[in-house]
């Protein structure tokens, strides 16, 4: 009888186990970026070509190799970081279980060049699809020289799990950025296609959020720090007021390594609980320090999760921290002790004296008296409630209507009521949120933020290359400094920018100048308009897919749409109401999200029957 076990060939298994630790060119990136920090490189340079399909080089000044293990590292489990199982809980370095290579080279072209300090010359390993091509000396300087090439090129059905470039160069950024941030003393830089995307040098940690994602981004942000024998806290957090809704800049490091922690996630939103919207994200940068022994990190390929001997004091130190932080800033609640809580004297004039009141009685009053003269009190609360029913009879003035009339279907016939007969209605706001007018069956009340959005949304949404908005064009034209992943999504969406009615061009590194804006909406800042708009286009690509075009158009009408709180003027509501049922779909918004309600008139009467 034969076997039905047998051992994989090595590279099959090399293969496999590919497939836990490459699943696209950012984990080949990763990996060789805390590869080069382990060896003690000051500086990194990182290229790539075709979002990493082509290329993916990193260089770095650190230790090196000897020829003997410049060939071993690319062996499975060949490792200098751990030599027991004991050392496993002793861990201060990124790698450590001698897989990261072996897979690399198993799926792609791999060039190795090292030299030693000690050493003359260098060495130079070429391993194709895990098969040793190349081991021989060379010309290199002190450090090492990863190039990986054609990523996947002997698994052809890998590759074309890939997505289109720009969203893998995004995650090649979104690596590099979770690698250079809690290394600030190290120098970074990143290009792409022969473009410089990132120069970082040496710095602290403030410069490096700078560099990283704008130089506008310290004025949000509140320091934290803590010390105490378990744990050590360090970083910044977000102000309330920046929180956004998507979520985005979160970054949480344990011993300067990144990881996703839903646990402690929750500790800092708990620390925001009541100073932000429950559907607003904060952002923030907080790094945590313990002994190696008391936490575990070998629990998953890609060492983003990890495990706490004691996470209920590490959930209770970071919740501390952050509240106290957030309090010392002014964002949170505090009592101000040193104030005396009577009266203060601020109320008089320094030159002059409190009087006491003095009260005045009508004498003449009986409460029982219900003829003769009647007293100026009860002249004054009869005025007023006289005037208060007039108000209010005229509130209801155009609600009274006969009662022969039919109910139908919102979108047949409360729509088609109001688009016919709007001028004649009257309409009311309503806590400066809502619209409130009649139809024939019944009152109808809008949502005046959704209405000015679907409106917006269907006006711009007719805009393309041959029906191109209007543009303003400013007076001065305003430069705006994005982060790197925004600017690659104006670069990518210029085209459509342009076609809304945004005179936009691109300005150097991560910069853009904005020369005119759409010429029908009314002043705004700019800055702010652009980053809203960019933060509704990729909070809509994660809700669901969407054109570019249409995309943009929704995050523009949600950006610009007149918000809550906004008073409008009779003329302003009255428009308002006709141009929303004037759209192709006045009943929803883009999202799905009701824009009006009718109360019918069947649904009043019987209420008062009651």
């Amino acid at each position: 009888m034969s076997n039905v076990i047998s051992l994989l060939p090595e590279n099959v298994a090399n293969q496999i186990a590919a497939g836990e630790v490459v699943q696209r060119p950012a984990s080949v990136v990763k990996e060789l970026l805390e590869n080069a920090i382990d060896a003690g490189a000051s500086q990194i340079k990182l290229i790539v070509k075709d979002a990493g399909r082509t290329l993916i080089q990193v260089v770095d000044n650190g230790s090196g190799m000897n020829p003997a293990d410049a060939r071993l590292c690319f062996e499975r489990h060949a490792t200098s970081k751990i030599k027991i199982a004991d050392d496993l809980f002793k861990l201060t370095t990124k790698g450590f279980r001698g897989e990261a290579l072996a897979s690399i080279a198993a799926i792609a072209q791999v060039e190795l060049k090292t030299r030693l300090q000690s050493e003359t010359v260098g060495r130079q390993i070429v391993i194709e699809g895990g098969k040793l091509i190349t081991d021989e000396d060379c010309q290199n300087p002190v450090g090492s020289s990863f190039s990986v090439k054609n990523l996947f090129f002997n698994i052809p059905a890998r590759r074309n799990f890939l997505k289109d470039d720009s969203i893998e160069l995004k995650h090649i950024i979104d690596e590099f950025e979770r690698v250079a941030l809690p290394h600030p003393g190290i120098a970074f830089s990143l290009h792409s296609n022969g473009n410089e995307v990132f120069q970082l040098p040496a710095g602290n940690l403030i410069q490096r959020l700078n560099g990283l994602f704008g130089n506008s981004l310290s004025a949000r942000l509140v320091p934290v720090k803590e010390e105490t024998p378990f744990m050590k806290i360090t970083g910044y957090i977000g102000k309330p007021d920046a929180a956004r809704k998507k979520r985005g800049n979160q970054y949480l490091f344990v011993n300067n390594r990144f990881i996703k922690s839903a646990y402690l996630n929750h500790c800092i939103y708990e620390a925001y609980r009541e100073l932000i919207g429950s559907d607003s994200h904060p952002a923030y940068y907080v790094f945590l320090e313990l002994a190696p022994k008391t936490i575990d990190i070998n629990i998953h390929p890609t060492k983003t999760e990890i495990k706490f001997t004691d996470d209920r004091t590490v959930y209770a130190l970071l919740l501390s921290t952050v509240k106290r932080a957030l309090g010392k800033a002014g964002a949170g609640p505090s009592l101000e002790f040193n104030v005396e809580s009577g009266f203060s004297d601020t109320y008089f004039p320094a030159d002059k004296l409190p009087v006491q009141p003095s009260i005045q009685v009508n004498t003449d009053y009986n409460p029982f008296n219900t003829t003769g003269t009647t007293s100026s009190y009860a002249r004054s609360e009869n005025s007023l409630q006289n005037s208060n029913q007039k108000n209010w009879e005229r509130l209801f003035d155009g609600f009274r209507q006969e009662e022969n009339n039919q109910t139908d279907t919102f979108q047949q016939n409360v729509v088609q009521e109001i688009k016919t007969q709007s001028e004649d209605y009257p309409v009311f706001q309503f806590l400066n949120k809502y619209l409130i007018t009649q139809s024939e069956t019944g009152i109808v009340i809008i949502d005046q933020q959704r209405a000015h959005e679907r409106v917006l949304y269907e006006h711009y949404l007719s805009s393309n290359q041959q029906r191109q908005q209007a543009s303003q064009q400013l007076l001065f034209p305003e430069h705006v400094e994005l982060s790197t992943n925004d600017f690659i999504l104006v670069e990518k969406l210029l085209e459509d920018f342009k076609n809304l009615g945004f005179d936009v061009e691109l300005f150097g590194k991560n910069n853009i100048v904005v020369n005119g804006t759409p010429a029908d909406l009314a002043e705004f800042n700019v800055q702010q308009t652009i980053e809203s708009i960019l933060e509704g286009y990729k909070l809509n690509i994660i809700d669901t897919k969407l054109d570019p075009h249409d995309n943009l158009c929704r995050a523009l009408a949600k950006s610009v749409s007149v918000k809550y709180g906004k008073s409008l003027t009779e003329a302003e509501m009255k428009l308002l109401v006709s141009n929303i049922m004037n759209c192709e779909n006045p009943v929803y918004t883009a999202n799905g999200k009701v824009i009006s309600m009718e109360v019918e008139k069947e649904q009043i009467d019987k209420f008062f029957k009651r």
